[in-house]
């Protein structure tokens, strides 16, 4: 049952535990064997990969069987429909193109004798983790790897739970075919990323992980953080809707149950000033609820992590939700555009009463790996920068380095680095001279 919360403190409060949920007691010991898996993995490599997959997903498979081949990618597309693969297209076209927007270029500035610039490049090596177990994820190949594909990354490596007997999703070797991922592997769990990481024989070591998991994979990321980069540490997902009397509840309840059904700890938030619509959701959750097909799993979530907030007023339901940072934020409400001016904090913001959270989830075109848990505060969602860096440029001509010498020398005498400024000193004084200097009596330094 979705309950309704009428107090403000206790919202405030229900709102942090929720925000707070995968800070679990088990978090410490997780972490211990996550460590040590990605210690076998550095060491033992392709052996401990097998190992932890026939443990794990009790799949039996030889090094040589951790690749997909060609073949298998090929019956794929046999076994998928072709409406099922148009969608797929669509869904690339749109993501691509949105991502392509925005590619950072390179530039050069040029100040006088300076010249000041940011040179963009992407990564060599990229690695995209995507889930199996309860559900298959086309949507999320296509959301890692279309990015990396624009941001110009030659080397795309996926890596994704086997099935029985090995086998992966077609729906997902078809999505992985179209978004340009270059090889792909049947392992998952923290042994994937500690592959991905470091390497083994078989699985090359990438530059940048991106990609949600479970708790594992989570903090299997956040332990490999600098010796690579990755895009973020991803919690279960979560749904915040601000809704006023314009909404219809049967979209409201069914947008909460979208994402309630992804995961037992997903969070589902409604928050209205409308008491009326708060109890119309509530019903209407239950009456969608019966019979669904993913029914226990949904009823744990909207129980544990599901509510129907009643507040006095829009400005009162926005200063909640900019404490929460959604994920995904739903602006169910008259005029969104008048209101989106005062949101700070959210990783996706759908506005409208015909915009569900599944058309970002799919194929709007913005990506739908966000910031979750709070994150949205100082995070963004996935995007073609997740793949690239920048070198700075940096040039300096005889006479500028000659006006900023005195500043440099005292900065440096102030930090008591003598050889930084003996650097720019040298070159100020031998540059700068008269080229009868170098023809007089005592020559230079």
């Amino acid at each position: 049952m979705l309950r309704i919360i009428n107090q403000l403190a206790d919202a405030q409060v229900e709102l942090q535990r929720i925000c707070d949920r995968t800070h679990d007691s088990q978090v410490f010991h997780k972490e211990a064997t996550v460590r040590e898996i990605l210690q076998a993995v550095q060491r033992q490599g392709d052996e401990a990969l097998l190992q932890y997959t026939a443990d794990f997903d009790q799949q039996v498979l030889t090094a040589a069987g951790l690749r997909v081949r060609g073949a298998e990618i090929d019956a794929a597309y046999q076994q998928v429909s072709k409406e099922l693969i148009d969608a797929i297209r669509l869904a690339h076209q749109n993501i691509e193109a949105f991502h392509r927007q925005r590619v950072p270029s390179s530039w050069v500035e040029f100040k006088g004798d300076v010249v000041l610039g940011k040179r963009y490049s992407a990564v060599d090596r990229a690695g995209i983790y995507v889930p199996g177990g309860r559900a298959a994820y086309p949507s999320t190949v296509l959301m890692n790897a279309v990015p990396a594909q624009v941001a110009g990354v030659e080397r795309i490596v996926m890596v994704t739970p086997p099935g029985d007997q090995g086998a992966l999703n077609p729906a997902v070797l078809v999505a992985a075919q179209e978004a340009g991922v270059t090889e792909i592997y049947r392992v998952g769990g923290a042994q994937a990323i500690a592959a991905l990481a470091y390497g083994t024989e078989t699985i090359p070591a990438v530059n940048v992980i991106t990609g949600p998991g479970n708790i594992y994979v989570t903090l299997a990321k956040k332990q490999v953080f600098g010796t690579v980069g990755i895009d973020s540490l991803a919690g279960p997902s979560e749904v915040l809707i601000i809704a006023d009397h314009t909404a219809d509840p049967v979209y409201v309840a069914t947008d909460l149950l979208a994402q309630a059904e992804h995961d037992p700890m997903a969070a589902a938030i409604l928050i209205t000033p409308d008491a009326a619509l708060a109890a119309s959701v509530v019903a209407e959750v239950a009456h969608q609820l019966a019979g669904h097909p993913r029914q226990t799993l949904t009823e744990k979530a909207i129980a544990n992590y599901g509510a129907a907030i009643v507040v006095d007023s829009l400005e009162t339901a926005i200063a909640l939700s900019n404490d929460f940072a959604p994920e995904h934020l739903e602006l169910e409400v008259a005029d969104p555009w008048r209101w989106l001016e005062h949101i700070r904090h959210a990783g996706a913001i759908f506005l409208g009463h015909a915009t569900p959270e599944a058309v970002g989830d799919y194929l709007a075109g913005p990506n739908h790996t966000l910031p979750t848990s709070g994150a949205a505060r100082y995070a963004s969602p996935l995007s073609a920068e997740t793949f690239m860096k920048h070198s700075s440029l940096i040039q300096y001509s005889p006479s500028a380095l000659d006006q900023v010498s005195s500043a440099i020398a005292r900065l440096t005498e102030a930090e008591g680095l003598p050889s930084h400024g003996d650097s720019v000193q040298v070159r100020s004084t031998r540059l700068n001279r008269s080229p009868s200097d170098d023809n007089g009596g005592s020559g230079g330094r």
